[in-house]
């Protein structure tokens, strides 16, 4: 079989190209052939695009779209040239199968049916309203804008309009004059009532000597205060460190009267026993002499 079973249109995908921005394209097949036809879509770029459907089946002399969306792009290939390509394979299929029937084993070339592939390529296309440069006829045509704006402020003759300097009168500028005479008479006025506000405001200076005579007063007593307290902390640690000597000292004879007093009954408790072993060793030696 070598007729041609899927006409494709357009033959190339052509996106418009904004950076981060989705484009997509519409693409419609159409079968050309006396029977029911299936198609499969692939790309080089998976990631990049999605195909919406990417499978499907052409009944006879009909027609199928299908949308290729690609995705928001972060930066733009060098002149916009896309090196990425689309694949179409389609092949013929009996009355019946469904999508769900459509595998990669139903485009195997190895079974002997008839594969139709078609490539499709990559065009990016900036938008109507872009800035940038755009290729017609392999030149590059600019946005005549600034150009008209450019021979606006140009003469008929090429020369740019520059406007005539502004001239001042001798009267101008001897108002001129006056004014910023008068204005530095003001001035100079303004500083001199600022300085005397100034120097009526300074306090005297026998106001000053009085002000640190009472300052001093006021410290000395407060020293003063302060001296006294600190002669009664003193005493009252003096105190404090006699008393504890005193009960040190008190505590040293209690614990020594403790201690006499322990020994003198350990001495009375340990006579009773003496005598007690002494009278039972007489009383041994005496019988033995007494009954031989």
């Amino acid at each position: 079989m070598t007729t041609e079973l899927l006409q494709i249109h357009p033959p190339q995908l052509k996106f418009i190209f904004e950076l981060k921005k989705q484009s997509s394209c519409l693409i419609q097949l159409q079968n050309k052939a006396d029977h029911f036809v299936a198609f499969k879509v692939k790309t080089t770029s998976p990631k990049k695009y999605c195909v919406r459907p990417n499978i499907g089946i052409i009944k006879p002399k009909d027609t199928c779209d299908f949308t290729v969306i690609m995705q928001a792009q972060k930066t733009a290939p060098p002149d916009l040239i896309c090196k990425d390509k689309f694949l179409i394979q389609c092949t013929a299929v009996p009355f019946g199968v469904t999508e769900h029937d459509i595998t990669s084993d139903v485009f195997a070339k190895d079974s002997g049916k008839y594969i139709e592939e078609k490539k499709l390529n990559v065009v990016l296309i900036t938008p109507p309203s872009s800035p940038v440069l755009l290729p017609v006829n392999g030149d590059v045509k600019q946005d005549s804008s600034n150009e008209i704006h450019l021979q606006k402020d140009r003469a008929p003759g090429g020369v740019e309009n520059i406007p005539p300097p502004i001239e001042v009168s001798e009267e101008g500028k001897g108002l001129k004059t006056a004014q910023d005479t008068e204005e530095d008479r003001t001035a100079e006025d303004i500083v001199t009532r600022h300085a005397e506000n100034v120097s009526d405001m300074k306090p005297s200076k026998d106001g000053v000597q009085l002000t640190l005579a009472k300052d001093l007063e006021e410290l000395r007593s407060r020293l003063g205060i302060m001296d006294s307290k600190l002669r009664e902390a003193e005493a009252t640690i003096m105190k404090l460190n006699e008393e504890r000597h005193t009960n040190t000292e008190e505590k040293d004879l209690i614990l020594e009267a403790l201690k006499r007093k322990m020994d003198a009954k350990r001495a009375q408790a340990g006579f009773p026993l003496l005598f007690v072993c002494m009278v039972a060793l007489v009383s041994v030696v005496a019988g033995y002499y007494i009954h031989p």
